[in-house]
């Protein structure tokens, strides 16, 4: 199974599941006066904004490689990633701000629905988070939606455990403090899904030792050098490697292509290069530095 495809249905599940969350936790908050409920239900509408971004962008990704998009469509996905979770940045820091006026402005709130508003919305977002969570593994774009989900399950539990507070010794603050624990372990998170999108976007190099690079490709039979290498990613899993590659002068066509099995082979194996392009030279660039 393909854990980087999710179905459809799933999607619309999730979608379904997260805009009844919205309604309960908007007017469960109002009624309360929990921010913590009020947050939920804007953070829980823009997830169902984002797992239709996700889907759509995890739709197109899928396309086969045409003459207009050679590399085909995957990148889709690492631009609905780094949409998702800079909207996901915005939403926390906006958070921790209403957090902070309601520490300097307390509000009276109903400790008892706001416990029940709650643990709904913690049930249903762990239903949505726990949908996702296979695909999360190896897809940027799927994590970044899975992120939502579990900001949200745990803004959750955050609003249960201050709701206890509430209803027992009338903590108000409580609503807001947990808020903004939440708040900033979130910000974390998707501050290092966007460093990796634009790390992707801006076709930065895969974390891949270069030198241990050389010396493997070193030890293949007739080659002697190796420089002009460019390594970068079409998404988080595809590892894209071109380099020219000094081999000795009695190499004919034949040995060159053994020769170019042998490093594919090597690189794929060894390093996770999904695609490899050689260029055979004899002296030419010989001794020059690996990136040039």
């Amino acid at each position: 199974m393909d854990h980087t495809k999710i179905t459809g249905k799933r999607f619309l599940a999730v979608t379904m599941l997260n805009l009844v969350i919205t309604i309960a936790e908007f007017f469960g908050g109002i009624i309360s006066g929990s921010l913590g409920l009020l947050s939920d239900a804007i953070h829980n509408l823009e997830d169902s904004i984002s797992i239709v971004i996700s889907y759509v962008a995890n739709v197109i990704g899928r396309r086969q490689n045409n003459s207009e998009k050679t590399f085909g469509y995957k990148r889709a996905e690492i631009l609905a990633a780094f949409v998702n979770s800079s909207i996901l940045i915005i939403i926390t820091i906006l958070m921790i701000i209403e957090s902070i006026r309601r520490f300097q402005t307390p509000q009276h709130i109903n400790g008892t629905l706001m416990m029940i508003v709650s643990i709904i919305g913690l049930l249903a977002n762990l239903i949505s988070m726990l949908a996702l969570w296979s695909g999360s593994k190896n897809n940027l774009n799927i994590k970044a939606t899975f992120l939502h989900m579990l900001s949200d399950t745990l803004s959750s539990v955050g609003v249960f455990i201050a709701s206890i507070f509430v209803t027992l010794f009338n903590w108000n603050w409580v609503d807001p403090a947990i808020t903004i624990i939440i708040a900033i372990w979130l910000l974390k998170e998707a501050f290092d899904v966007v460093k990796e999108t634009i790390n992707i976007l801006m076709e930065a190099s895969p974390e891949i030792d270069l030198e241990a690079v050389k010396k493997a490709v070193l030890t293949v039979p007739d080659v002697v050098g190796i420089h002009h290498v460019h390594v970068w990613m079409i998404d988080e899993n595809f590892i894209i490697l071109d380099a020219h590659i000094n081999v000795r002068k009695k190499c004919n066509m034949d040995q060159l292509e053994v020769v170019y099995d042998q490093v594919d082979k090597l690189l794929k194996e060894k390093f996770g290069v999904s695609h490899v392009t050689l260029q055979a030279e004899c002296t030419r660039g010989l001794g020059e530095p690996m990136i040039d």
